[in-house]
């Protein structure tokens, strides 16, 4: 079987192999490694648009949408949809790539983020208007 859904265009932030060890006790994908998944790949476009170290603030919103197993081939997306004064919302699109009888590709986690960005000392602070 083949699913009709397809990776998005572009590169993917992050992309890992879901592994034995990254199980629940009912033996699929624990939700917590995915939310780390997450966590990272939003992390990433946030360092990349403030261009100095961030932050996660608050896990907006989290949707599973479908399970993840062992194997499966995780490739996350993730956008800067927002930039306030400090702040740097994120969505995080997450695909798992499965090749048992063909290759399906299934969408299984949706994700917005927020991040502020820091200093040294970890306070707030602003994000440039030109990053």
């Amino acid at each position: 079987m083949v699913d009709r859904c397809r990776l998005p265009e572009g590169e993917p932030t992050t992309r890992v192999p879901a592994m034995p060890t990254d199980t629940n006790a009912g033996g699929d994908i624990f939700g917590g490694w995915i939310m780390s998944q997450v966590d990272i790949a939003g992390s990433i476009a946030a360092i990349r648009h403030a261009g100095k170290r961030v932050v996660t603030v608050a896990v907006n919103a989290l949707h599973f949408k479908k399970p993840v197993y062992v194997g499966d081939l995780l490739s996350c997306y993730a956008q800067v949809e927002r930039v306030g004064r400090t702040s740097i919302t994120v969505s995080v699109e997450v695909y798992a790539e499965r090749y048992r009888e063909g290759i399906e590709v299934v969408k299984v986690t949706e994700a917005t983020l927020t991040y502020v960005a820091v200093d040294r000392k970890g306070r707030p602070e602003a994000v440039s208007s030109s990053s």
